[in-house]
């Protein structure tokens, strides 16, 4: 498929914006600064090549990952693979990455929260309970729903094998849109990259947490990093990926996982909004023409 075929193929209903209507908007809400590699290339289409406003929320600090930084301290000029080196300067390092990945998804604005990073946690109650000010990021998020009427809201997918801080995340996402009536609530999506030779995934929800509940246990929708376009069919968005991936340098693990994942896969939550099968639907028809198809 050439680059032109791949936007002609787009419903009418994606691109009316351009003609002077509001564009749609996303809130993407993560827990530490690089958390929205999960749905890079998704957003570079939405924002880059579709006219979406996006917003994003970094809950943490992303101090925790001075573990890997070894690479980058002869970037920036400074120690940082010493715990309190790390936390004492990632803070605003990784802001300025965070900033400038967001150039290439073209995030419209950014809201940093400044919680602490604690590290990796497999207990989800912790997080928000002991490290996070959890009232004052629950206020912003309700605030900004209410305020911007986001059309959709991305988020980690939430399982019981992440980290506790991603699903600690999208839970005040999930109770942040909640607390809007049914009929002015955006999609709220929960996100998880895929490579090629993992099997399907499903994924229905946790038991210790209703809203976690998913509208159904196979993705709503994927989005195919690796679809060729251009000229001799030689692009694809892995491509955008990377370049996210390279504005994070003070995570030297980080860049591992360029070209690791060729699939990123959406599922509904059921606490979103009324018609959210049929809006879901929409988005990913807008998305590309094949963003309904299941990975193979």
């Amino acid at each position: 498929m050439t680059r032109k075929d791949f936007l002609l193929a787009l419903p009418a209903a994606a691109v009316a914006h351009s003609a002077g209507e509001t564009p749609p908007k996303l809130l993407i809400v993560v827990a530490h600064p690089d958390d929205e590699y999960a749905f890079a290339a998704t957003t570079y289409r939405l924002t880059r090549e579709l006219g979406w406003a996006a917003d994003l929320v970094v809950i943490t600090n992303g101090e925790a990952g001075y573990r890997y930084s070894a690479l980058a301290e002869a970037i920036y000029g400074v120690p940082l693979t010493a715990e309190r080196d790390g936390r004492r300067r990632l803070p605003a390092i990784r802001r300025r990455e965070t900033v400038n990945a967001g150039k290439v998804l073209g995030i419209r604005r950014h809201y940093f929260l400044d919680q602490q990073d604690s590290g990796f946690s497999t207990d989800s109650a912790s997080a928000p309970t002991v490290n996070w000010d959890r009232s004052r990021i629950l206020g912003v998020l309700e605030g900004l729903m209410r305020r911007e009427h986001y059309d959709a809201v991305f988020t980690l997918l939430p399982t019981a094998q992440t980290h506790g801080h991603h699903r600690a995340a999208t839970l005040l996402a999930l109770e942040a849109a909640a607390g809007i009536a049914e009929d002015l609530r955006p999609l709220v999506l929960g996100a998880e990259p895929r490579a090629a030779g993992e099997p399907a995934a499903r994924y229905g929800g946790l038991p210790s947490q209703p809203l976690f509940r998913t509208s159904d246990d196979l993705p709503a929708f994927t989005f195919a990093r690796n679809r060729a376009f251009g000229y001799h069919n030689a692009l694809n968005y892995q491509i955008v990926v990377n370049w996210f991936i390279a504005e994070h340098k003070s995570q030297g693990l980080f860049q591992s996982d360029s070209g690791k994942h060729q699939w990123e896969q959406f599922w509904l939550f059921a606490a979103s909004g009324s018609d959210a099968e049929s809006r879901v639907r929409s988005l990913a028809a807008g998305l590309n023409p094949a963003a309904q198809e299941a990975a193979a």
